[in-house]
């Protein structure tokens, strides 16, 4: 590819974020070389050497853009006309209300556009490091499969470890489904940490029984298998499952995560919990908590099941479940801008999931708007960030600063997360009554409000497309 490096973008990895990037850049008007290692070095987890590669599931989940955050994120894309979005539907299998895809098929689609795009250059090789000084404006899109040269150049340049274990992730509820006619605000001994008042988490008492039968479920609950290339990497100290906590004896976690010291249940005061479950406030928004110390391999159904046997938690709508695999991933709200920049070296920005996103459509959304980002730069503009009220805007919010910080000196509280609600800002008002007059009740109530969070989005977006976007919403 010929002309200045200054005009060119550089995109390193094509896995789904990077494609998306490539797309996007190109779609902008601006040349894209677009490195892509395969089939020159292969990764434990690929199989072929074509582009935007999925490696797991063929599902990219719900559909439902009125009713669900994924969906209204599929919408969002749509109308930003995502490459990846585009050969999803060209590549559909039968799925219900998810969009699934024939995988063969999708990656075929997404490398002929990439090929055929005569501002796109596909170039096979390895960047063993950080990238050469002459390029001026380059996206990192290397995923969770990051290669070791690369990470630990990143790593050397950011003075930040990105994560190269198993990482460990708690659960995380939506604030607005805890019964807290059994639950209550309160830290241990009252005590008021950072940015805290004394009443920092939300606290489930456990009789003895109901801790007993909670530990058994924990033990005999089903775990999710090791992938085999990911058994030599070691547990993170100080982060172990919390089943595999419960397997070193019955009292483990009545002296760990779930001790019940330095607390009072105002429901009934004269009566001591045998064992404490807490949760702890995970965004800003205070619209999301975490379960401490819940970190765990049970199977998604289990960790339901089991979790909901907490009093307090019976009808817990979870924003995430808990995880622990391997994975790569910046710090992000630390070391990226809001434009998605490294603070140390912004000639380099980050997308996809190294960045603090979970799923595929989130990482293919966040290298859709890093490819805006980069193309507004090698124009010599700024593009204004999509709102907060979008589904892009709130996952971006949550990469460069929607966490909260770690209430314990020393210790980091971002972690990966899927698009959902918890991450929009709160509605000002939403419907509250039927057609007939009649006030919605229960899950009729949540359903209007994530319908209403939803049509907010689409608006929003599509006056921040026509008022800031030099292209046209369609690809």
């Amino acid at each position: 590819m010929t002309g200045p490096q200054s005009n060119i973008v550089h995109v390193i990895g094509a896995g789904l974020a990077g494609s998306e990037a490539a797309w996007q850049v190109a779609k902008s008007g601006v040349p894209v070389v677009l490195h892509e290692m395969r089939p020159t070095r292969m990764t434990e987890a690929h199989r072929t050497d074509g582009l935007a590669e999925l490696v797991c599931s063929n599902s990219f989940r719900s559909d439902d853009a009125a009713n669900n955050a994924v969906g209204l994120l599929h919408a969002e894309m749509r109308r930003l006309g995502s490459l990846i979005m585009r050969a999803a539907d060209a590549n559909q299998v039968p799925a219900g209300g998810a969009l699934a895809v024939d995988r063969d098929g999708f990656s075929a689609a997404v490398t002929s556009a990439l090929n055929d795009h005569p501002l796109i250059e596909i170039a096979r090789g390895e960047i063993a490091g950080l990238p050469p000084a002459a390029w001026s404006n380059v996206i990192v899109a290397t995923g969770p499969l990051t290669s070791a040269p690369l990470a630990d150049a990143i790593r050397e340049l950011t003075d930040e470890n990105a994560l190269a274990f198993f990482d460990a992730i708690a659960p995380i509820v939506h604030r607005e489904s805890i019964d807290m006619s059994v639950a209550w605000f309160q830290s241990r001994y009252d005590k008021v940490g950072p940015g805290g008042n004394g009443a920092d988490y939300i606290n489930c008492p456990m009789t003895k029984e109901q801790y007993e039968g909670f530990v058994a479920a924990l033990i005999a609950g089903e775990k999710t298998e090791f992938k085999e290339w990911e058994t030599n990497t070691p547990y993170f100290d100080g982060c172990l499952p919390i089943e595999v906590m419960a397997e070193r004896g019955p009292e483990t976690l009545r002296h760990g995560p779930m001790k019940p010291v330095g607390l009072t249940n105002p429901h009934d005061p004269t009566t001591k919990p045998y064992a404490i479950v807490q949760l702890r406030q995970d965004n800003k928004l205070g619209t999301l908590y975490n379960i401490v110390g819940f970190q765990t391999k049970l199977k998604y159904g289990e960790q339901q099941r089991i979790f909901r046997t907490i009093p307090g938690l019976e009808n817990a709508e979870f924003a995430r479940l808990g995880g622990l695999h391997r994975n790569t991933f910046l710090n992000s709200p630390k070391l990226l801008d809001g434009q998605l920049r490294l603070r140390a070296q912004p000639r380099l920005r980050f997308a996809g999931q190294m960045t603090g996103c979970e799923g595929y459509v989130e990482s293919a959304s966040v290298g859709l708007i890093a490819g805006l980002y980069a193309a507004a730069d090698a124009r010599g503009e700024t593009l204004v960030s999509p709102p907060a009220t979008t589904a892009l805007g709130s996952l971006l919010g949550h990469i460069t600063g929607g966490h909260i910080e770690a209430i314990e000196p020393g210790t980091r509280s971002f972690q990966p997360m899927n698009i959902n609600f918890g991450l929009f800002p709160p509605l000002a008002s939403f419907p509250t009554k039927k057609p007939d007059g009649t006030r919605l009740r229960g899950n009729e109530k949540t359903v209007a409000k994530k319908q209403a969070l939803s049509a907010r989005a689409l608006a929003d977006l599509d006056r921040w497309i026509a008022d800031h976007l030099r292209i046209a919403a369609a690809a």
